[in-house]
């Protein structure tokens, strides 16, 4: 990972669940940084975190210090991104790939999968990292849609309670010790409801449409990445009481006739996916299965009754904390650099 001839590395919120996985994906894949700054709150900072690197100092943020480096990571919150992701890139400054819903419907921002439109990221200095569902859900659909053209799309999501962060995967474990321990009734601080015993069909704002905000998300970005801004795409999303890991029910109406074979041959072959799809042997996919996988899982392909020869039925399952976040952004580095588009965006 260390390299004198690296990349300079900031990662923002360097002490939450995403900077954390971040630092993991760098290390793991490889990715040659010189230089790793932390940036975390005034609380964190003067703290000392082992990394692959070896012991680095946490730093409270500053723009200085920050524009110094060649990528800087966001993954803190919206406010935040959108005070400081523009200062960020004035000028010299660093390529930014947020992680937060700040900037992935601006028309000026690029909204990436790497997998799917790197091209996208081509003298742009900010770039939007998808909603941790969409990503998992599109590393599946992209591949079908090139090969079938999808033209529309029903999801059902089962998501962890790690998608509210450290917080929500507290309470989840905190309330369900609790009911088994003294068979007290489950609490709730962090969701609409008591998670334990339960699922909530309440993710995010509700909107004037009735969907909430999460569900609108998956419609948006889906749209957005494909660059297919009439796909007709509606999500109903699910809090489910799993740790991590996100899980998806998929179907879709395709233009052009689709059968479980041919659907499984495109999925097999296709990057980022890995097809578990043995329902005799008891194999799908599944949250204990994905969990830390940085591929999602893709199973249960069948032919959907309703949509005859254009329909196909699936289930995906993702780590919502890398393939849904750090994973992606560093992914979309390792291209910018791979690709030289880092180098036309920095010269631009």
């Amino acid at each position: 990972m260390f390299s004198p001839t690296g990349k300079k590395v900031g990662i923002v919120g360097a002490t939450g669940a995403v900077g954390e996985e971040i630092v993991g994906c760098l290390e793991k894949r490889g990715f040659a940084v010189s230089e790793l700054k932390l940036f975390a709150s005034a609380r964190s900072a003067g703290k000392v975190k082992e990394t692959p690197m070896g012991e680095v100092t946490i730093q409270e943020f500053s723009l200085e210090s920050a524009r110094d480096c060649d990528f800087v990571f966001l993954a803190v919150g919206g406010d935040f991104a959108k005070e400081y992701a523009e200062k960020l890139t004035e000028g010299s400054g660093p390529i930014v790939i947020d992680n937060s819903s700040a900037w992935r419907m601006d028309p000026d921002v690029p909204l990436v999968v790497p997998e799917i439109n790197l091209e996208a990221c081509k003298g742009k200095k900010l770039i939007a990292n998808p909603n941790c569902t969409t990503a998992i859900a599109i590393m599946a659909l992209y591949p079908l849609h090139k090969e079938f053209g999808v033209k529309k799309c029903i999801v059902s999501t089962y998501q962890a309670a790690s998608g509210a962060g450290a917080p929500g995967m507290n309470e989840l474990l905190d309330e369900t010790k609790k009911y088994v321990t003294t068979g007290e009734m489950p609490a709730n601080k962090i969701f609409a409801h008591p998670l334990p015993l339960n699922v909530i069909p309440h993710i995010d704002v509700f909107q004037e449409n009735l969907y909430t905000k999460e569900e609108m998300k998956v419609t948006w970005e889906t749209r957005k990445i494909l660059d297919v801004p009439d796909m007709a795409v509606s999500c109903t999303s699910v809090r489910i009481p799993t740790m991590r890991a996100h899980s998806e029910a998929v179907t879709i109406e395709t233009e052009k006739p689709i059968t479980t074979e041919s659907a499984r041959k495109v999925l097999e072959a296709a990057a980022g996916v890995t097809l578990v799809d043995d329902p005799e042997a008891s194999k799908y996919p599944m949250p204990l299965t994905a969990t830390g996988k940085y591929d999602v899982e893709v199973g249960r392909v069948r032919a959907n009754d309703v949509f005859g020869e254009h329909g196909l039925d699936f289930f995906v399952c993702g780590d919502q904390l890398l393939r849904g976040a750090a994973l992606n952004a560093v992914l979309i580095a390792e291209g910018l650099v791979a690709s030289g588009v880092e180098a036309d965006a920095v010269a631009a």
